[in-house]
């Protein structure tokens, strides 16, 4: 890419999609398109086939999609699988129909088997049977990743998909009814802490500023303390407790979003597809995404800890066993991109003490 290209970031105001805008702003890309949802429905395939004949963008990142932690993919199954299959057919078709010379396409760790060897490598993909509770969701990044890898194959496109962990950053989606495990701690543990001082009024700025469907902030007391047992914050007497899914077992990796930026922005520029297929020595091309993380995992409980530290909440942590607690670990092989000559940088402790000083803001 050149400094003047004109580049498409899909998704520019979410987690990933505004730390890649971050990134290519720092580095002196200028020529950025960005549309918010109001003004382009990647939904709308006319939409979405006028923008890219009028823009004509040289280079695309597709990182917006409907995503979700473990409640909103089990519940919204049906809104998972459509909603991230036509915003990405409709990006990436009309990519090739207006010459993109490149398009990047971010996917997701949960694409692998359940039962997958750890830690994961790019060949696992499609060996085995997938997660229940995020099934719709995983299919839908994995028929992304083939349409990109199709593409390529029939019409010579240079099309690159990346599979990045677990991620968490500025701008993170801390809505409780949908947000993944760590801005849900978060935000948790951030109102268990005010729960248990008493500090009411805090309680409600929160909702006022994040709302929650089915919160109304200016409720009574009483009324925002029972709110609060919905999300596992139960207050008695004097302590607080918090309940969370799962037994605390299950590992997870997590990566910073300013790094998976990094690294999409290098894979940008440093890797083509023929490099992949050259590299793999593949005689049929299959699985030639490349995995995002930092090749270190911790328990779910162990990140709890963790989050309990930064956020100074000194109430009680109980684990709900009833509730499922997903696959028991997802931790990436990020061989490949390390000897592509990306490492991630980000400490995670460091990272979280990051985002929940931008979260009090």
């Amino acid at each position: 890419m050149e400094l003047n290209s004109k580049i498409f970031v899909a998704g520019h105001n979410g987690l990933v999609g505004s730390a890649i805008v971050r990134e290519l702003k720092a580095l002196g890309y200028n020529n950025l398109i960005l549309r918010s949802r109001k003004e382009l429905d990647l939904l709308d395939q006319k939409a979405v086939e006028a923008f890219f004949e009028k823009e004509k963008p040289e280079f695309v990142f597709l990182a917006a999609a409907k995503v979700g932690g473990i409640m909103a993919n089990n519940t919204y199954r049906a809104e998972f699988i459509y909603q991230n299959i036509q915003i990405q057919n409709n990006i990436i078709h009309f990519s090739w129909k207006s010459d993109v010379k490149k398009l990047l396409f971010l996917g997701s760790s949960c694409i692998y088997p359940k039962n997958c060897p750890q830690p994961m490598k790019e060949e696992h993909l499609l060996t085995d049977v997938l997660e229940y509770t995020n099934e719709p969701y995983a299919i839908a990044k994995i028929a992304g990743m083939k349409m990109t890898e199709s593409y390529n194959l029939q019409y010579r496109t240079n099309f690159i998909s990346v599979m990045p962990t677990n991620l968490y950053g500025p701008n993170d989606n801390y809505n409780l009814m949908g947000s993944h495990v760590l801005p849900a701690l978060i935000r948790k543990m951030h109102l268990a802490k005010m729960l248990k001082s008493n500090d009411l009024e805090g309680v409600r700025n929160d909702f006022r500023k994040r709302p929650v469907e089915g919160v109304n902030p200016e409720g009574s007391e009483k009324y925002l303390i029972d709110k609060m047992e919905i999300f596992g914050i139960f207050k008695a007497g004097n302590n607080v407790e918090l309940q969370l899914w799962g037994t605390g077992s299950p590992r997870r990796e997590f990566l910073h979003s300013s790094d998976l930026a990094r690294a999409c922005v290098y894979l940008m520029n440093e890797v083509d597809f023929n490099d992949i297929v050259e590299e793999r020595g593949l005689k049929e091309v299959r699985n030639s995404h490349i995995n995002i993380g930092v090749g270190e995992d911790l328990a779910i409980s162990e990140l709890a800890e963790m989050v309990k530290s930064v956020t100074g909440f000194d109430g009680n942590i109980a684990w709900d066993d009833s509730k499922p607690d997903g696959t028991f670990q997802k931790l990436l092989d990020v061989s490949r991109l390390n000897n592509l000559g990306f490492k991630a940088s980000f400490d995670l402790e460091e990272g979280i003490n990051e985002v929940y000083e931008e979260y009090k803001l």
